[in-house]
């Protein structure tokens, strides 16, 4: 059981860098406007900077959130594989667990709430990436 602690780390490991290379892609392809840079211009035109090259004009539009960086592609392509590759990752970390604590112990009623929960927590994080909301459609 003791080699099983590689699935916590890997997801730490596999996660992190992933989200912010999906960032970097949304900035290099002008979705999303960089950290360090972004000052909020209303008079903004349409930005020509070249491709591969951060953009220089930003609106609110462009504020470099989560959601905003896996909503085009070909970052939301890597964003909903991170995001599936890491809820099967907890899901995987949370069944271990509940083994590992109904097997040193008697099942109790908390553990059980642990478990739904880190399933309940896995099929969000699939849920927000794989279903981008491109755009606020109003009714």
């Amino acid at each position: 059981m003791t080699g099983w602690i590689v699935l916590p780390i890997s997801l730490t490991a596999f996660s992190i860098p992933g989200i912010w290379i999906v960032y970097a892609m949304a900035v290099m392809n002008h979705h999303v406007c960089p950290v360090e840079n972004w000052t909020y211009n209303v008079t903004c035109s349409d930005d020509n900077a070249k491709q591969g090259t951060p953009k220089t004009c930003c609106t609110l539009d462009d504020v470099p959130l989560i959601s905003k960086c896996g909503t085009y592609p070909p970052e939301s392509c890597l964003f909903s594989l991170i995001g599936n590759v890491g809820a099967f990752m907890v899901v995987m970390i949370c069944l271990l667990r509940y083994s590992q604590v109904i097997e040193l112990s008697h099942s109790s009623w908390l553990n059980t709430v642990a478990l739904i929960s880190g399933c309940t927590n896995a099929a969000g994080l699939v849920m927000v990436g794989n279903f981008q909301v491109r755009k606020h459609n109003s009714i």
